[in-house]
This record gives C-alpha cells, sequence and structure tokens, in this order.
C-alpha cells in the first residue's frame, strides 16, 4: 500500500471542511484531486503530509504514519511558491534539500537539467518568473525520486510547452514506479494524464473512473438534418438534432466513414467539431453547473 487514507475529519470553527475522507492508493499510478476554490483540496493534502493535523481519522504512507519523518526520504510535496524564498538562488534551495537527504550532487544538476532550469538555476528566485519558479519546485520535489510524489496545482503560470513537457514528466515518472496525487483546476490536462478523479464537494469524497464516462462526439453543421439524422440513425449510437446541427456518438464507427455514408446520399458536410466528455463534464454533473 502507497498511500491509506482513512476517515479524516477537519473542521475550521463551526465548519467541517472534511468529512470523514476515505481512500487508498496501492500502486504507481496518477489520480487526480478535484473541486472547488474552498472545498478542501490543500487541507486534505496538508493533513496527507503532516502539516496539518486532523481532528479525527489516520494516514499512512509507504505502510508508516505520516507522522514518522522517515517517509520524506521517500514522499514529496510540491506546494505553491509560497515556500520559496526571493534572496536564495534555486541551487540554493536544491542543495538545502541535497544536504537534509543526503542526495549527490550529481543528481541534483542532473534533475535540474532534465526539468530545464541550468540556465537559470544560479539566479535569485526573486528574478524568477512564475512559470520559472513552477519549474524550481517541481525539480525541488522529484530530486529525491519519490515513491509518493503529491503535487499541488503543478501546470499553474506554465506556458503551452512547459505544461505538455511536465505532463510528459508525470507520465515518465509514473512508467518508472512512482504514485502521484495531484491537485488541479485544470480539467483538460487532468484527461490527459489520469481518469482516475477524486472530486471534493462539501466535505465528502466521490471517487470516480473518468473513461466509463468519456466519450467522443461530432458535431455536424449539414444542409439536410432530417435525412442526415434518418441515415446515421440506424448506424450511430446516438443521432440528435440540436441548434441546427446533427449531434453523433460514433458506435466505434470512424468519423471517414460517417463523412462517406453522408456522401453517398449527396447531403453537404459544412462543419466537423469533434467533442471529447471527460472530466470537465463529469464536473459540471457532480457541482451542478449549468
Amino acid at each position: 500500500m502507497i498511500l491509506d487514507v482513512k476517515d479524516i475529519r477537519k473542521s475550521y470553527g463551526k465548519q467541517q471542511v472534511l468529512k470523514g475522507i476515505t481512500f487508498q492508493i496501492k500502486k504507481p499510478q496518477i489520480i487526480a484531486l478535484v473541486g472547488p476554490n474552498g472545498s478542501g483540496k490543500s487541507t486534505l493534502l496538508n493533513i496527507i503530509t503532516n502539516l496539518i493535523s486532523p481532528d479525527s481519522g489516520e494516514v499512512t504512507i509507504l505502510g508508516k504514519s505520516n507522522r514518522n519523518p522517515e517517509i520524506f526520504k521517500e514522499v514529496s510535496f510540491m506546494q505553491d511558491n509560497s515556500i520559496l524564498y526571493d534572496y536564495l538562488t534555486g541551487y540554493d534551495h536544491l542543495q538545502f534539500i541535497g544536504d537534509v537527504q543526503k542526495i549527490p550532487k550529481k543528481q541534483i544538476l542532473e534533475t535540474a537539467e532534465k526539468i530545464g532550469i541550468t540556465s537559470y538555476i544560479h539566479k535569485k528566485v526573486g528574478k524568477y518568473s512564475l512559470g520559472m519558479k513552477q519549474h524550481l519546485l517541481l525539480t525541488m520535489a522529484i530530486i529525491n525520486n519519490p515513491k509518493l510524489l503529491i503535487l499541488d496545482e503543478p501546470l499553474n503560470g506554465l506556458d503551452p510547452t512547459s505544461a505538455i513537457k511536465v505532463r510528459n514528466l508525470l507520465l515518465e515518472i509514473c512508467s518508472k514506479g512512482t504514485a502521484i496525487l495531484l491537485s488541479s483546476h485544470n480539467l483538460g490536462e487532468n484527461d490527459r494524464v489520469t481518469s482516475q478523479i477524486l472530486f471534493l464537494k462539501e466535505g465528502n469524497l466521490i471517487e470516480e473512473d473518468i473513461s466509463q464516462y468519456e466519450e467522443t462526439s461530432y458535431i455536424l453543421t449539414v444542409k439536410d438534418l432530417e435525412r442526415a439524422k434518418n441515415l446515421l440513425g440506424k448506424e450511430m449510437k446516438k443521432v440528435e438534432i440540436n441548434n441546427n446541427k446533427l449531434e453523433i456518438v460514433p458506435n466505434g464507427i470512424p468519423l471517414s466513414k460517417i463523412i462517406s455514408l453522408l456522401d453517398e446520399e449527396q447531403i453537404e458536410v459544412k462543419d466537423i467539431e469533434k467533442r471529447i466528455r471527460g472530466s470537465e463534464e463529469r464536473y459540471q454533473e457532480i457541482f451542478m453547473i449549468n
């Protein structure tokens, strides 16, 4: 067992933020923690990493209590950039971790190169952009090759190129045996790395495998809507007319076949939009956003 969270409860005054949170991570995989601001995501991550104490419940990491400092040789928590010191360089931050965890300089520099921060590693953090700080935080988090990596908004402030690089890095890290628990508002990026979602709503956890909800559909703008609907209705999983457009959910039929069927009946397709149902749609259903 990599992470075992049992019946975690936490209140601030009369407000109960976490109402008995229980879940497990049994193997190396990526799991996303999702919820609106104020739902308790950061509180839960802080409890898991023993930065704050729960009112009740317990957390076990790699078979040990999360209060055992020994676990942090194999666990990392990437927090926001408020933990960085503007008057220190990036390398100062990495060296401190290296000294505490007895990580050799070679490993520090190799990790920095992997993330791509070597060009500014010796500059003071106060000169860093938001994206540069995020890269430094990620370097700090993976420098010890953790078995459990906890990330709080890892893509915050990253441009598209950097976000793609980080996403691929997380997939690579997971493939090599690291379990990753990440909190992120970027639902589209979540879908690219995992289908395992923990939705946090009103202090309760809703654990979902989004793959069972994932669905690709096509929105077609065609000249003869009714004729197109009647033609494709026999072949598709779902065919509906919405807002003067044809919404199609294929039944394993490729888009090229759909176009071919319409073309054979001389039904002109003016435009095609592809939509993929994922965690964003499920989020809307859970949190009742219209």
